[in-house]
């Protein structure tokens, strides 16, 4: 017998194959806001049913993580039921893509996939389209979309529907499909009570679907991002980055460890400005006092605040809120603004910002259940200061209100983040040399051409000097790459751990030398080289000595006592692992990393076989080999408790 939730899905299936027809063409939000339960009835019943068809326009389909190799299944599993749930639905065109079995009346175009999840996908890498954020709506519309499917909030007491998590493209995309005079596609809702409600230009009347699907019975819960914990390398990078934002500026910030560890050094800053003083002067002696930092940011408290306006919003913010610092507001009359920012508002305009201000806009939200909880519970005068809109207004200034945009985006600070930079300023961010999609463009081009066209804006691309490859480290500065996101003529701010590189009208000699003044100084003497034979610096230049100390020993060595100390802990923005797992992380990193070579393999593996102590007990037991049966998990065993050993300091 079906349950009455699958019953209901078969049903709302059938209503929309009565109204669409047999061949579906379907848009979906990316993120928070596929309705994944629905999602996977109707592709169960087109993969069963060669007279359907179904092709599928999103991005960011959202999948669990899934470990390879043994020990990470052990540490995984536990972490993944827990954390999202025994009865989280997984989204079966995404795991069918990923082992190229999307059968042949099925196809999925994504804009933006989950970073490195489709590398090894044929279908997902053929099928991948390279946007800018805001031309999504556009390319979508072209595709002759006839559904819509959204998960959304009902609102309490009420009758309105949120699309809560996920106003950022289908506004855009049905006002697109009207300005083609095309037929308005299905509009399907699926109702899910776990999402928070966000009212205000998120909110829209119930008959703006033509069908609202409530699911009997409990939900699952909702995707929560785990958060990452934040490298030495981390640490400084968002150091250096927060002394570039200007009190009473506007703030841009993407995903990821990088922007958490921005966001903590932007609470230190506000709320132990002593000690972040003491900090930063531990790192890069007279950065605080420096012309750049003087002339574009500062170190003190944020006594005027700072507005938000970002595609995502994440953790980061929610915590720069709740510390105080995400406290300007905005609002969208041309005159009153122009009268705030000339520090000569009216009463009526102090009124209006108390009301109706915005202290953040946003186009989409994913982060942790923190994050989720927060958004639930937020009161409602409080709420009233987060707008949740479309992309044209958050990712652009051209959809008909720059005037009053380039007001309220005073100061605006763009931190993104890339996985390369070329010695010439160039970014790569989304893709591999051969082409290979890792994740996608999004709005990272959108903010760093808004940055350039906003008088007093600043595009800052974060990224760390090396990574790990094969158990040796790689530069991430490099001479020339294969595929660029961000061209060189839109050049403006690179940090590393090693520092700031100012860009912005450099020539390629000052961009040159500025690159490789925060590479690792392993890398130099190569990218020196490199630089000297394509003419962009003199012969005779020579290293500064100054640049010897770009290495992972002087950074360790200068943050450690604030390790130490606690100032900069491992997730300082919230902990999704216990204790026991943090330990089990490091352990299991430090491993996966001794081993990534053959010879490193063998090495650990002999120092394992000699180490002849057990770990600890309760580590023994979270990873499932507390009884070891066989020589295969006692050696696994073996190579965590060394593993344990050698991170234990």
């Amino acid at each position: 017998m079906p349950t009455p939730a699958s019953a209901a899905l078969e049903a709302a299936v059938d209503e929309l194959i009565a109204r669409a027809g047999p061949h579906l063409v379907v848009g979906a939000p990316l993120g928070l806001g596929k309705p994944h339960r629905f999602l996977n009835a109707l592709y169960r019943r087109v993969a069963a049913n060669a007279g359907l068809s179904l092709r599928i326009y999103t991005a960011l389909s959202l999948d669990p993580p899934e470990a390879n190799a043994s020990l990470e299944k052990r540490f995984l599993a536990p972490f993944v039921s827990r954390h999202f749930g025994a009865d989280f639905p997984r989204l079966d065109y995404t795991v069918a893509q990923k082992h190229n079995a999307l059968p042949a009346n099925v196809s999925v175009e994504e804009f933006y996939v989950q970073s490195g999840a489709m590398l090894r996908s044929p279908q997902a890498q053929r099928s991948y389209n390279s946007l800018n954020y805001t031309h999504v709506a556009r390319a979508v519309a072209a595709r002759g979309i006839n559904v819509m499917v959204q998960r959304v909030a009902r609102e309490a007491g009420g009758s309105r529907l949120s699309l809560s998590c996920n106003p950022d493209l289908t506004f855009d995309l049905l006002d697109e499909i009207a300005a083609r005079d095309q037929p308005r596609p299905l509009m399907m809702a699926e109702v899910d009570p776990q999402l928070p409600y966000i009212g205000g230009t998120a909110a829209v009347d119930a008959d703006y679907f033509d069908l609202v699907l409530d699911i009997p019975g409990p939900s699952p819960g909702l995707f929560a991002l785990p958060r990452q914990s934040i490298s030495d390398a981390e640490f400084a990078i968002g150091l250096y980055a927060s002394t570039l934002v200007k009190d009473g500026g506007t703030l841009q910030i993407g995903i990821g460890s990088l922007s958490d560890a921005l966001c903590h050094a932007l609470i230190l800053r506000h709320s132990r400005n002593a000690e972040y003083l003491e900090l930063l002067d531990a790192l890069s002696p007279g950065l605080a006092a420096s012309a750049l930092v003087r002339d574009i940011g500062g170190t003190g408290r944020f006594e005027l605040g700072l507005y938000g306006a970002s595609e995502m919003v994440n953790d980061g913010f929610m915590r720069l809120h709740q510390a105080g610092i995400l406290k300007r507001r905005v609002i969208d009359d041309l005159e009153a603004m122009r009268r705030i920012n000339s520090g000569a508002p009216s009463a009526a305009d102090l009124e209006a910002l108390d009301d109706h201000g915005h202290w953040l806009n946003g186009g989409f939200y994913l982060g942790s259940h923190d994050l989720y909880r927060w958004l639930r519970e937020m009161p409602p005068g409080q709420a009233r200061g987060l707008g949740m809109t479309r992309i044209s207004h958050i990712n652009e200034l051209y959809g008909g209100n720059e005037a009053l945009e380039r007001l309220q985006r005073r100061d605006a600070r763009f931190f993104n983040t890339c996985m390369m930079m070329t010695a010439l300023g160039s970014a790569v961010s989304d893709a591999l040399a051969d082409g290979r999609a890792v994740s996608g463009v999004g709005g990272q081009y959108n903010f760093v051409a808004m940055a350039h066209a906003l008088r007093d804006g600043r595009s800052v691309l974060l990224l760390r000097s090396t990574r790990d490859q094969l158990g040796r480290a790689a530069s991430n500065v490099l001479w020339n790459y294969g595929h660029s996101t961000i061209p060189r003529h839109l050049r403006d701010i690179g940090i590393t751990e090693y520092g700031i590189a100012d860009l912005c009208g450099a020539s390629d000699e000052e961009c040159a030398e500025a690159m490789l003044a925060i590479a690792d100084a392993r890398f130099q003497a190569g990218l020196l080289k490199q630089a000297r034979a394509a003419l962009k610096l003199p012969k005779e230049f020579r290293a500064p000595a100054s640049w010897a100390r770009n290495t992972p020993a002087r950074l360790r060595a200068a943050l450690s006592p604030y390790r130490r100390s606690g100032l900069l802990s491992d997730y300082p923005l919230g902990c999704d692992f216990s204790e026991e797992e943090q330990r089990l992380l490091r352990a299991l990193e430090w491993l996966k990393s001794a081993t990534a070579s053959r010879l490193g393999k063998l090495a650990v593996i002999t120092q394992a076989l000699l180490h002849g102590r057990a770990g600890e007990p309760s580590a023994m037991k979270r990873m499932g080999l507390d009884s070891p049966g066989g020589f295969g998990e006692w050696l696994e065993a073996r190579l965590v408790a060394l593993a344990l050993e050698r991170t234990s300091d």
